[in-house]
């Protein structure tokens, strides 16, 4: 009977189409509102099985120890499917750290669904979301992916139709922000921001990108102390982007735009100031394996 050596997993990146927080819950965390959108930038998550649980991160700043959401996640798996076993886990990333585009939750996605394939374990969306939840926030929507509204602290998921065609430009600056951090100075600041979720999910199913863009907002942008954002949304409306607005609690700033070839104008001419820039288009999917190698 053949099985499975090794898989490999693309998890996307995912932007905030809209963010807005809409109080406190009775264990003290933000009440959220939100628009999530999966993008086409992707983490590469490879899995090979072994006895050990080990994690390495090629070219990656980003710490490969026990406090990795890869780790956590494996882990959880592990403890909950009752397997014996171990793995070896190497993750390409290409997602910008501290960001707020969820890079490490979709590591954990990645770890999530591609242990699920690889030790055959048949656990369900369900299931696995469940397991996400306890990793982080943004694991649930990291494995379902397309186009969500997402509410409570990230656990409370609705699926959308596709995002309207469009282009993302994403502009990363020189620093991140720390997301406990930027609810702390929300807290104290408040904000002036608080976009329409409710319109926001009529466009999107109405097909209606201008409506999409007119909706889109976020409440963390003004206490992010990302100091970048004025700026880099400046310069992405000057070079034709529809709306432009920070993604999560930052410090990456997106535009959205009509077409590809606007988009990559606008990314060569604010490449100059903020050389991490990324371009991509909305992804209808989540974490998913790609290349499964057979052995006997």
């Amino acid at each position: 009977m053949a099985k499975l050596n090794c898989v490999t997993v693309l998890a996307p990146a995912k932007l905030n189409l809209a963010l807005d927080v809409v109080g406190l819950l009775p264990n003290g965390y933000h009440n959220l509102d939100m628009t999530m959108q999966a993008i086409t930038l992707y983490e590469r998550v490879v899995l090979r099985r072994s006895q050990n649980l080990s994690l390495t991160l090629p070219g990656s700043p980003v710490a490969a120890n026990d406090s990795n959401t890869a780790i956590k996640a494996a882990l959880a798996f592990f403890h909950y499917t009752g397997l014996l076993a171990g793995v070896e886990i190497t993750i390409y990333k290409n997602v910008p750290v501290r960001a707020g585009m969820a890079g490490g939750s979709a590591d954990a996605a990645g770890v999530l669904v591609g242990l699920n394939v690889l030790y055959g374990a048949k656990l369900s969306m369900s299931e696995l979301c469940a397991l996400g939840a306890k990793i982080g926030a943004d694991v649930p929507f990291a494995l379902m992916g397309g186009t969500c509204r997402v509410q409570g602290v990230g656990d409370v998921m609705k699926a959308l139709p596709p995002c309207p065609d469009c282009w993302f430009t994403v502009v990363m600056p020189d620093y991140g922000v720390s997301t406990p951090e930027a609810f702390v100075a929300y807290d104290k600041v408040g904000s002036s921001t608080h976009p329409d979720c409710e319109a926001q999910e009529k466009a999107i199913r109405a097909e209606d990108l201008a409506g999409v863009c007119a909706a889109a907002g976020n409440a963390l942008e003004e206490c992010s102390g990302a100091r970048d954002n004025e700026a880099i949304k400046t310069a992405l409306k000057e070079n034709g982007a529809v709306t432009a607005l920070m993604t999560g609690s930052g410090a990456a700033v997106f535009g959205i735009f009509e077409s590809e070839e606007a988009a990559r104008s606008a990314a060569e001419a604010v490449r100059a100031q903020w050389p991490q820039v990324y371009v991509a288009q909305p992804d209808r999917g989540g974490a998913r394996v790609i290349s499964p190698k057979w052995m006997l």
